[in-house]
């Protein structure tokens, strides 16, 4: 009898670890990746080369983590990039810590000295040995996970964790540093085959009665209020929130980041809730409201108008939030649910729906809006003059210009904030998190590299001088772009601390501008300078889907928004 052969087992495939991690960011859906080279971090590059992710140069690391943060903002995937060791890293810090404040989910992959020379001072050595910089201390605070990986049996546990936080519900940045010779070793390819690139589906569960409390808080409430946060986007969740508030007659008002969540050119869009709005979601929170659903809301400084104990005073409350950390974290509520705010508020439609709850009384809130901007004007709270008309007069004709809608990423937030409509068919990215400057422009370059509406960055002079120069980036690139710059020759925010708060002692914050027309030309980038209302006709002829458009808004120095930030 013959005897079979035994089968033979395919020899494993062993590559570099710098293949693998290039396989690994092909698996988690990246198609761009922003960075810059350095000797640390070649083999990695290398392996990039015959890659089907696109690498970007960029001009400093700090926007490489900026433009991550935006390309995984309009993707809703995972944003990447790289740098080599020591300066390559540190400049990622202030980046890195604003996508931990945002929960977006950034790669970083920076490079190390070789582990054989850790702690004998190698050059840009940050192992922490030897009184080296110690880069995990560094990112401990501003990361979901950072790992210095020294060896490589531990790779695949590695690779999976990292996977874990960058595609949670709850997602945040990623740091990975590999020495240099670490990058070079092999390891079985099939490490790979172990690690989850599916997205979490776990919902934290909700209470068996939490609907039918929420139900029975909105049938007894005579004029409830949605103060719609982020959540509510993240969520996906604008429809059912849409549904909501016109089935029962219920005005929506948002935070600064939520404009959007529902259209804010509907009837009954109130419009932004917050300091350095123009106050009309307030009075109407504080007049009329006797129920407020906090839905994805953190209510955080600027929301809660620095946390007024009387905004919320005497009124039913339901908050909802995936993230138990933020339920009564300011406020007392009468109903707090922990859960995902899509499937809650599809179960609330629903149920509403199933229960016949009626629609409360209409409310005419452009008639609201009308009255409470007469008495403010009346009063002298109004928080723009005249001398910013050119300013609101350019929202509007964005408005008008793009009824199909843009992606604008927005550094200079007041002015978005009361000027702007956000549609349906808009996305709007402003600097919230921990607000660094010069971040509109770099995140809006990582954008365009995964999105072809017209994209838009709004950004004031001072901010602008710290990322200038990745304008060269969106031009090595071809990457459409419209730069919105605000030109009042200082810093607008300290000046007006400095003038409402310091009695005009103003100290570092004016200084001189270059010219911009010239400067535009150097880039061979377009310009267009605006100082009227009249200037905006100059608009029309301005491709904003293709080329890059420098576009130069004047602002007297001494024009002042009317709010306090008590700072």
């Amino acid at each position: 009898m013959n005897r079979q052969e035994p089968t033979k087992q395919p020899a494993p495939e062993n590559l570099p670890v710098s293949e693998i991690l290039v396989r690994f960011v092909e698996k988690l859906g990246v198609q761009c990746i922003f960075g810059i080279p350095g000797s640390h971090i070649l083999p990695v590059y290398d392996a990039l080369y015959d890659s089907p992710v696109r690498s970007v140069l960029v001009k400093h690391e700090q926007a490489a983590a900026f433009m991550a943060g935006g390309y995984a903002r309009v993707s809703g995937g995972v944003g990447a990039c790289i740098t080599t060791a020591g300066p390559g890293a540190t400049n990622l810090v202030t980046a890195i810590a604003s996508a931990y404040a945002d929960h977006l989910p950034v790669l970083a992959i920076t490079g190390e000295a070789p582990t054989y020379i850790f702690g004998k001072g190698g050059l840009q050595e940050s192992s922490g040995e030897g009184g080296s910089i110690d880069q995990v201390a560094l990112f401990a605070g501003i990361t979901r996970y950072h790992k210095l990986i020294e060896r490589t049996d531990y790779l695949a546990t590695v690779l999976n964790q990292a996977a874990k936080h960058l595609l949670s519900k709850t997602p945040g940045p990623v740091v990975l540093s590999i020495p240099y010779n670490i990058q070079k070793e092999l390891v079985d390819a099939s490490i790979l085959d172990g690690i989850a690139f599916g997205r979490a589906n776990g919902e934290c569960g909700m209470a068996p009665n939490a609907i039918e409390q929420s139900v029975a808080l909105i049938r007894a409430a005579r004029r409830p209020l949605i103060v719609a946060g982020y959540g509510c986007i993240r969520a996906g969740a604008q429809a059912a929130l849409s549904r909501i508030s016109e089935r029962l007659n219920i005005p929506v008002t948002s935070s600064l980041k939520a404009k959007g969540a529902i259209d804010e050119r509907s009837a009954l869009a109130l419009g932004s809730l917050g300091v350095t709005s123009g106050g009309h979601a307030m009075r109407y929170l504080e007049q009329e409201a006797d129920l407020v659903l906090v839905l994805g809301a953190s209510f955080n400084e600027r929301t809660s108008y620095v946390w007024d104990k009387h905004l919320l005073a005497g009124k039913k409350i339901i908050q909802v939030d995936n993230s138990a950390q933020q339920l009564e974290k300011v406020f007392r509520a009468d109903l707090t649910v922990h859960t995902d705010l899509g499937t809650y508020l599809k179960t609330l439609d629903a149920a509403l729906q199933a229960q016949a709850v009626p629609a409360k009384s209409p409310v005419d809130i452009a008639a609201f809006i009308k009255q409470a901007q007469a008495e403010f004007d009346a009063a002298g709270e109004t928080i723009f003059d005249k001398k910013f008309d050119q300013v609101r007069a350019l929202y509007g004709w964005l408005e008008r210009k793009f009824p199909d809608g843009l992606v604008m990423f927005d550094d200079n937030i007041v002015f978005a904030q009361n000027f702007y409509r956000v549609s349906a068919k808009d996305r709007f990215y402003p600097n919230t998190g921990i607000s660094a400057l010069g971040h509109a422009v770099p995140a809006a370059i990582g954008a365009g590299c995964a999105v072809r509406q017209p994209l838009f960055a709004m950004i004031g002079d001072g901010g602008f001088h710290m990322c200038a120069m990745e304008i060269m980036t969106a031009v090595n690139y071809q990457v459409p772009l419209n730069i919105v710059l605000f030109n009042n020759n200082t810093m607008g925010l300290i000046r007006k601390n400095q003038h409402h708060l310091y009695q005009d002692r103003f100290i570092d914050c004016d200084f001189v501008n270059p010219d911009y027309a010239l400067l535009a030309r150097s880039f061979g980038i377009n310009h267009v300078r605006v100082e009227s209302e009249a200037d905006l006709a100059r608009l029309e002829a301005v491709n904003f889907r293709q080329g890059i458009n420098l576009i130069e808004v004047m602002i007297e120095r001494d024009a002042y928004p009317n709010y306090s930030s008590r700072r």
